[in-house]
């Protein structure tokens, strides 16, 4: 073989002579999430390793099919291990004090997954199936970890586009809120101040996780492995006999269990998978459904501000969805730009906490509708 044949073989077998536009418009894609994540540090931790990975992808296909090194990273998601380790750190991480202080906050964060529903009903509208819709639906909850968990159970060949949705929302929650934020409430009603949150004691702290999760598995079985790590991690946190345990979670293992998560996200980037109708369409069901949750609890707000006598703000309902603690700051900004005295950062952590687990439940009856609950 001359010298000329050798050169035109190993040209053929270069990814220049394989790439395509569709290629180059993920790798694109991909260097637009390092991009945000870097410069603008909307959710870094995980738009760096997903965009990355979306590239890694883009350029090597081989590397997320059977044997590759992202295929293997993936059964991480495909086994349902990754989204529960990292509630397992978020729950570590949380101080569910304000919502034990005003437990009726409980009602607006379940009053913010009114959006995953309605979008679940509008997407099997618009001809999905209802694993898909399920999986497009949960978007609205604004919680990265449950969207992946939930898809990859029902719809693994969406999770490309439906995680990328979800934490694109989550990174655009200081967008996207305030104008709701302001169209939905009058300037009297944003200039409310509360009653400071009031310390909880550590017997009902240290109970409050055992009796969650009883009630949680008990009422909808399909959440016990994320509620169950989520409360797992809660325990570790205000026990005080496991700080190493605590430590960790908090710590290395969520560290660990995030980079793995970003790259096998990434890994369902690939230009055949993501480039269709079908994901332009789920990006825009996703943010209606971000949307309709954020305005069902302010206006969930709004009717417990008549109940109290004007004593709650009803942008608190905003932080019901399960974006933390973003929309607590949120409504915390917004808040004092009507009033400098207003702190509502407290008082909007329990239902912005309370969406935590509400997005979580939501998820475990979106299972069991789907008939795969495990």
């Amino acid at each position: 073989m001359g010298i000329l044949a050798l050169l035109e073989e190993f040209l053929l077998g270069t990814g220049f002579a394989l790439i395509t536009w569709r290629e180059m418009l993920m790798l694109a894609v991909g260097c637009l999430l390092v991009y945000l994540g870097i410069v603008k540090k909307y959710e870094p931790l995980l738009l760096v390793p997903i965009g990355f990975s979306a590239v890694l992808v883009n350029l090597y296909p081989a590397i997320s099919q059977d044997g590759g090194l992202l295929h293997y990273i993936y059964f991480g998601i495909e086994v349902g291990l990754f989204p529960p380790l990292i509630f397992l750190g978020i729950g570590a991480m949380t101080d569910f004090g304000p919502m034990l202080a005003k437990p009726q906050t409980v009602l607006l964060g379940a009053a913010a997954q009114v959006g995953i529903f309605l979008t679940v009903i509008g997407s099997r509208m618009l001809g999905f199936s209802f694993a898909e819709a399920a999986s497009i639906g949960i978007i609205g909850g604004a919680d990265g970890p449950t969207a992946v968990y939930l898809t990859s159970q029902l719809a693994d060949h969406l999770l490309g586009p439906i995680a990328v949705a979800a934490y694109s929302y989550m990174a655009l929650v200081p967008v996207i809120q305030p104008p709701i934020i302001r169209a939905l409430t009058t300037k009297k009603e944003r200039r409310i101040v509360m009653e400071d949150v009031k310390p909880v004691s550590k017997r009902a702290r240290i109970l409050f996780p055992i009796i969650t999760v009883v009630l949680a598995s008990l009422l909808v079985p399909a959440s016990t492995p994320l509620v169950g790590m989520l409360m797992l991690g809660n325990l570790f946190r205000e026990c005080g006999v496991v700080d190493r345990l605590f430590k960790t979670a908090q710590n290395e293992l969520i560290n660990i269990v995030t980079i793995f998560l970003g790259l096998a996200v990434g890994s369902k980037m690939g230009a055949s998978e993501f480039l269709t109708v079908g994901t332009l369409m789920i990006i825009m069901l996703g943010v209606v459904a971000f949307a309709i949750g954020t305005a069902a609890g302010l206006l969930f707000g709004k009717i417990m501000c008549v109940a109290s006598g004007g004593k709650i703000n009803p942008m608190i309902g905003a932080a019901g969805v399960s974006a933390v603690p973003m929309a607590a700051r949120v409504v915390q900004k917004v808040g004092q730009e009507e009033n400098p005295e207003n702190h509502l950062l407290m008082n909007a952590m329990g239902p912005n906490i309370a969406g935590v687990l509400g997005s979580a439940i939501a998820a475990g009856m979106l299972l069991f509708l789907a008939g795969g609950a495990l």
